[in-house]
């Protein structure tokens, strides 16, 4: 079942009153960044990609067709018997975009990153909602406690 908007709240840092939806709340773009380098993911670990962060032009980020990592402004904390999903917000559909995410494990803290498709350009300011997380009961053994945990703080 998945939680109200206002638990998930509950359970972020500051937010806008705007941000927070009957069934979720919206995250925001904090930053923008563009891999340089190749990443490696092997059977006993990974690395991630060398990247640059874009720096916006009056305070929105001008983004051409490609992939892009996007770093939300929001801290999240998934709680204990909770699972998140973060799913794009329509406006970004609506706009030739697509915002890729995993699953976020309970006991997840950070500021979380995910991949922004651009098939059309488009601006994007400091600070727009982009995605909505919600919360789900989930049954678990264990607590997330793998190498992104606290990622961003």
């Amino acid at each position: 079942m998945f939680k109200s908007g206002q638990f998930v709240a509950d359970h972020l840092g500051e937010l806008r009153e705007t941000q927070v939806q009957p069934n979720g709340v919206d995250l925001t773009v904090d930053a923008v960044f563009e891999q340089t380098e190749p990443g490696r993911i092997g059977r006993d670990g990974k690395t991630v990609g060398e990247r640059r962060e874009l720096a916006p032009e009056d305070g929105y980020y001008s983004l051409p067709s490609g992939g892009y990592i996007v770093r939300y402004g929001e801290q999240i904390t998934i709680p204990a018997d909770h699972i998140g999903f973060l799913y794009p917000r329509s406006s970004l559909l609506r706009n030739s975009c697509m915002l890729d995410t995993a699953v976020w494990d309970a006991g997840y803290e950070g500021r979380g990153e995910g991949l922004l498709e651009v098939f059309h350009e488009i601006d994007i300011e400091r600070g727009a909602r982009i995605a909505q997380l919600v919360f789900a009961d989930a049954a678990h053994v264990d607590s997330y406690d793998g190498s992104y945990q606290g990622e961003n703080l």
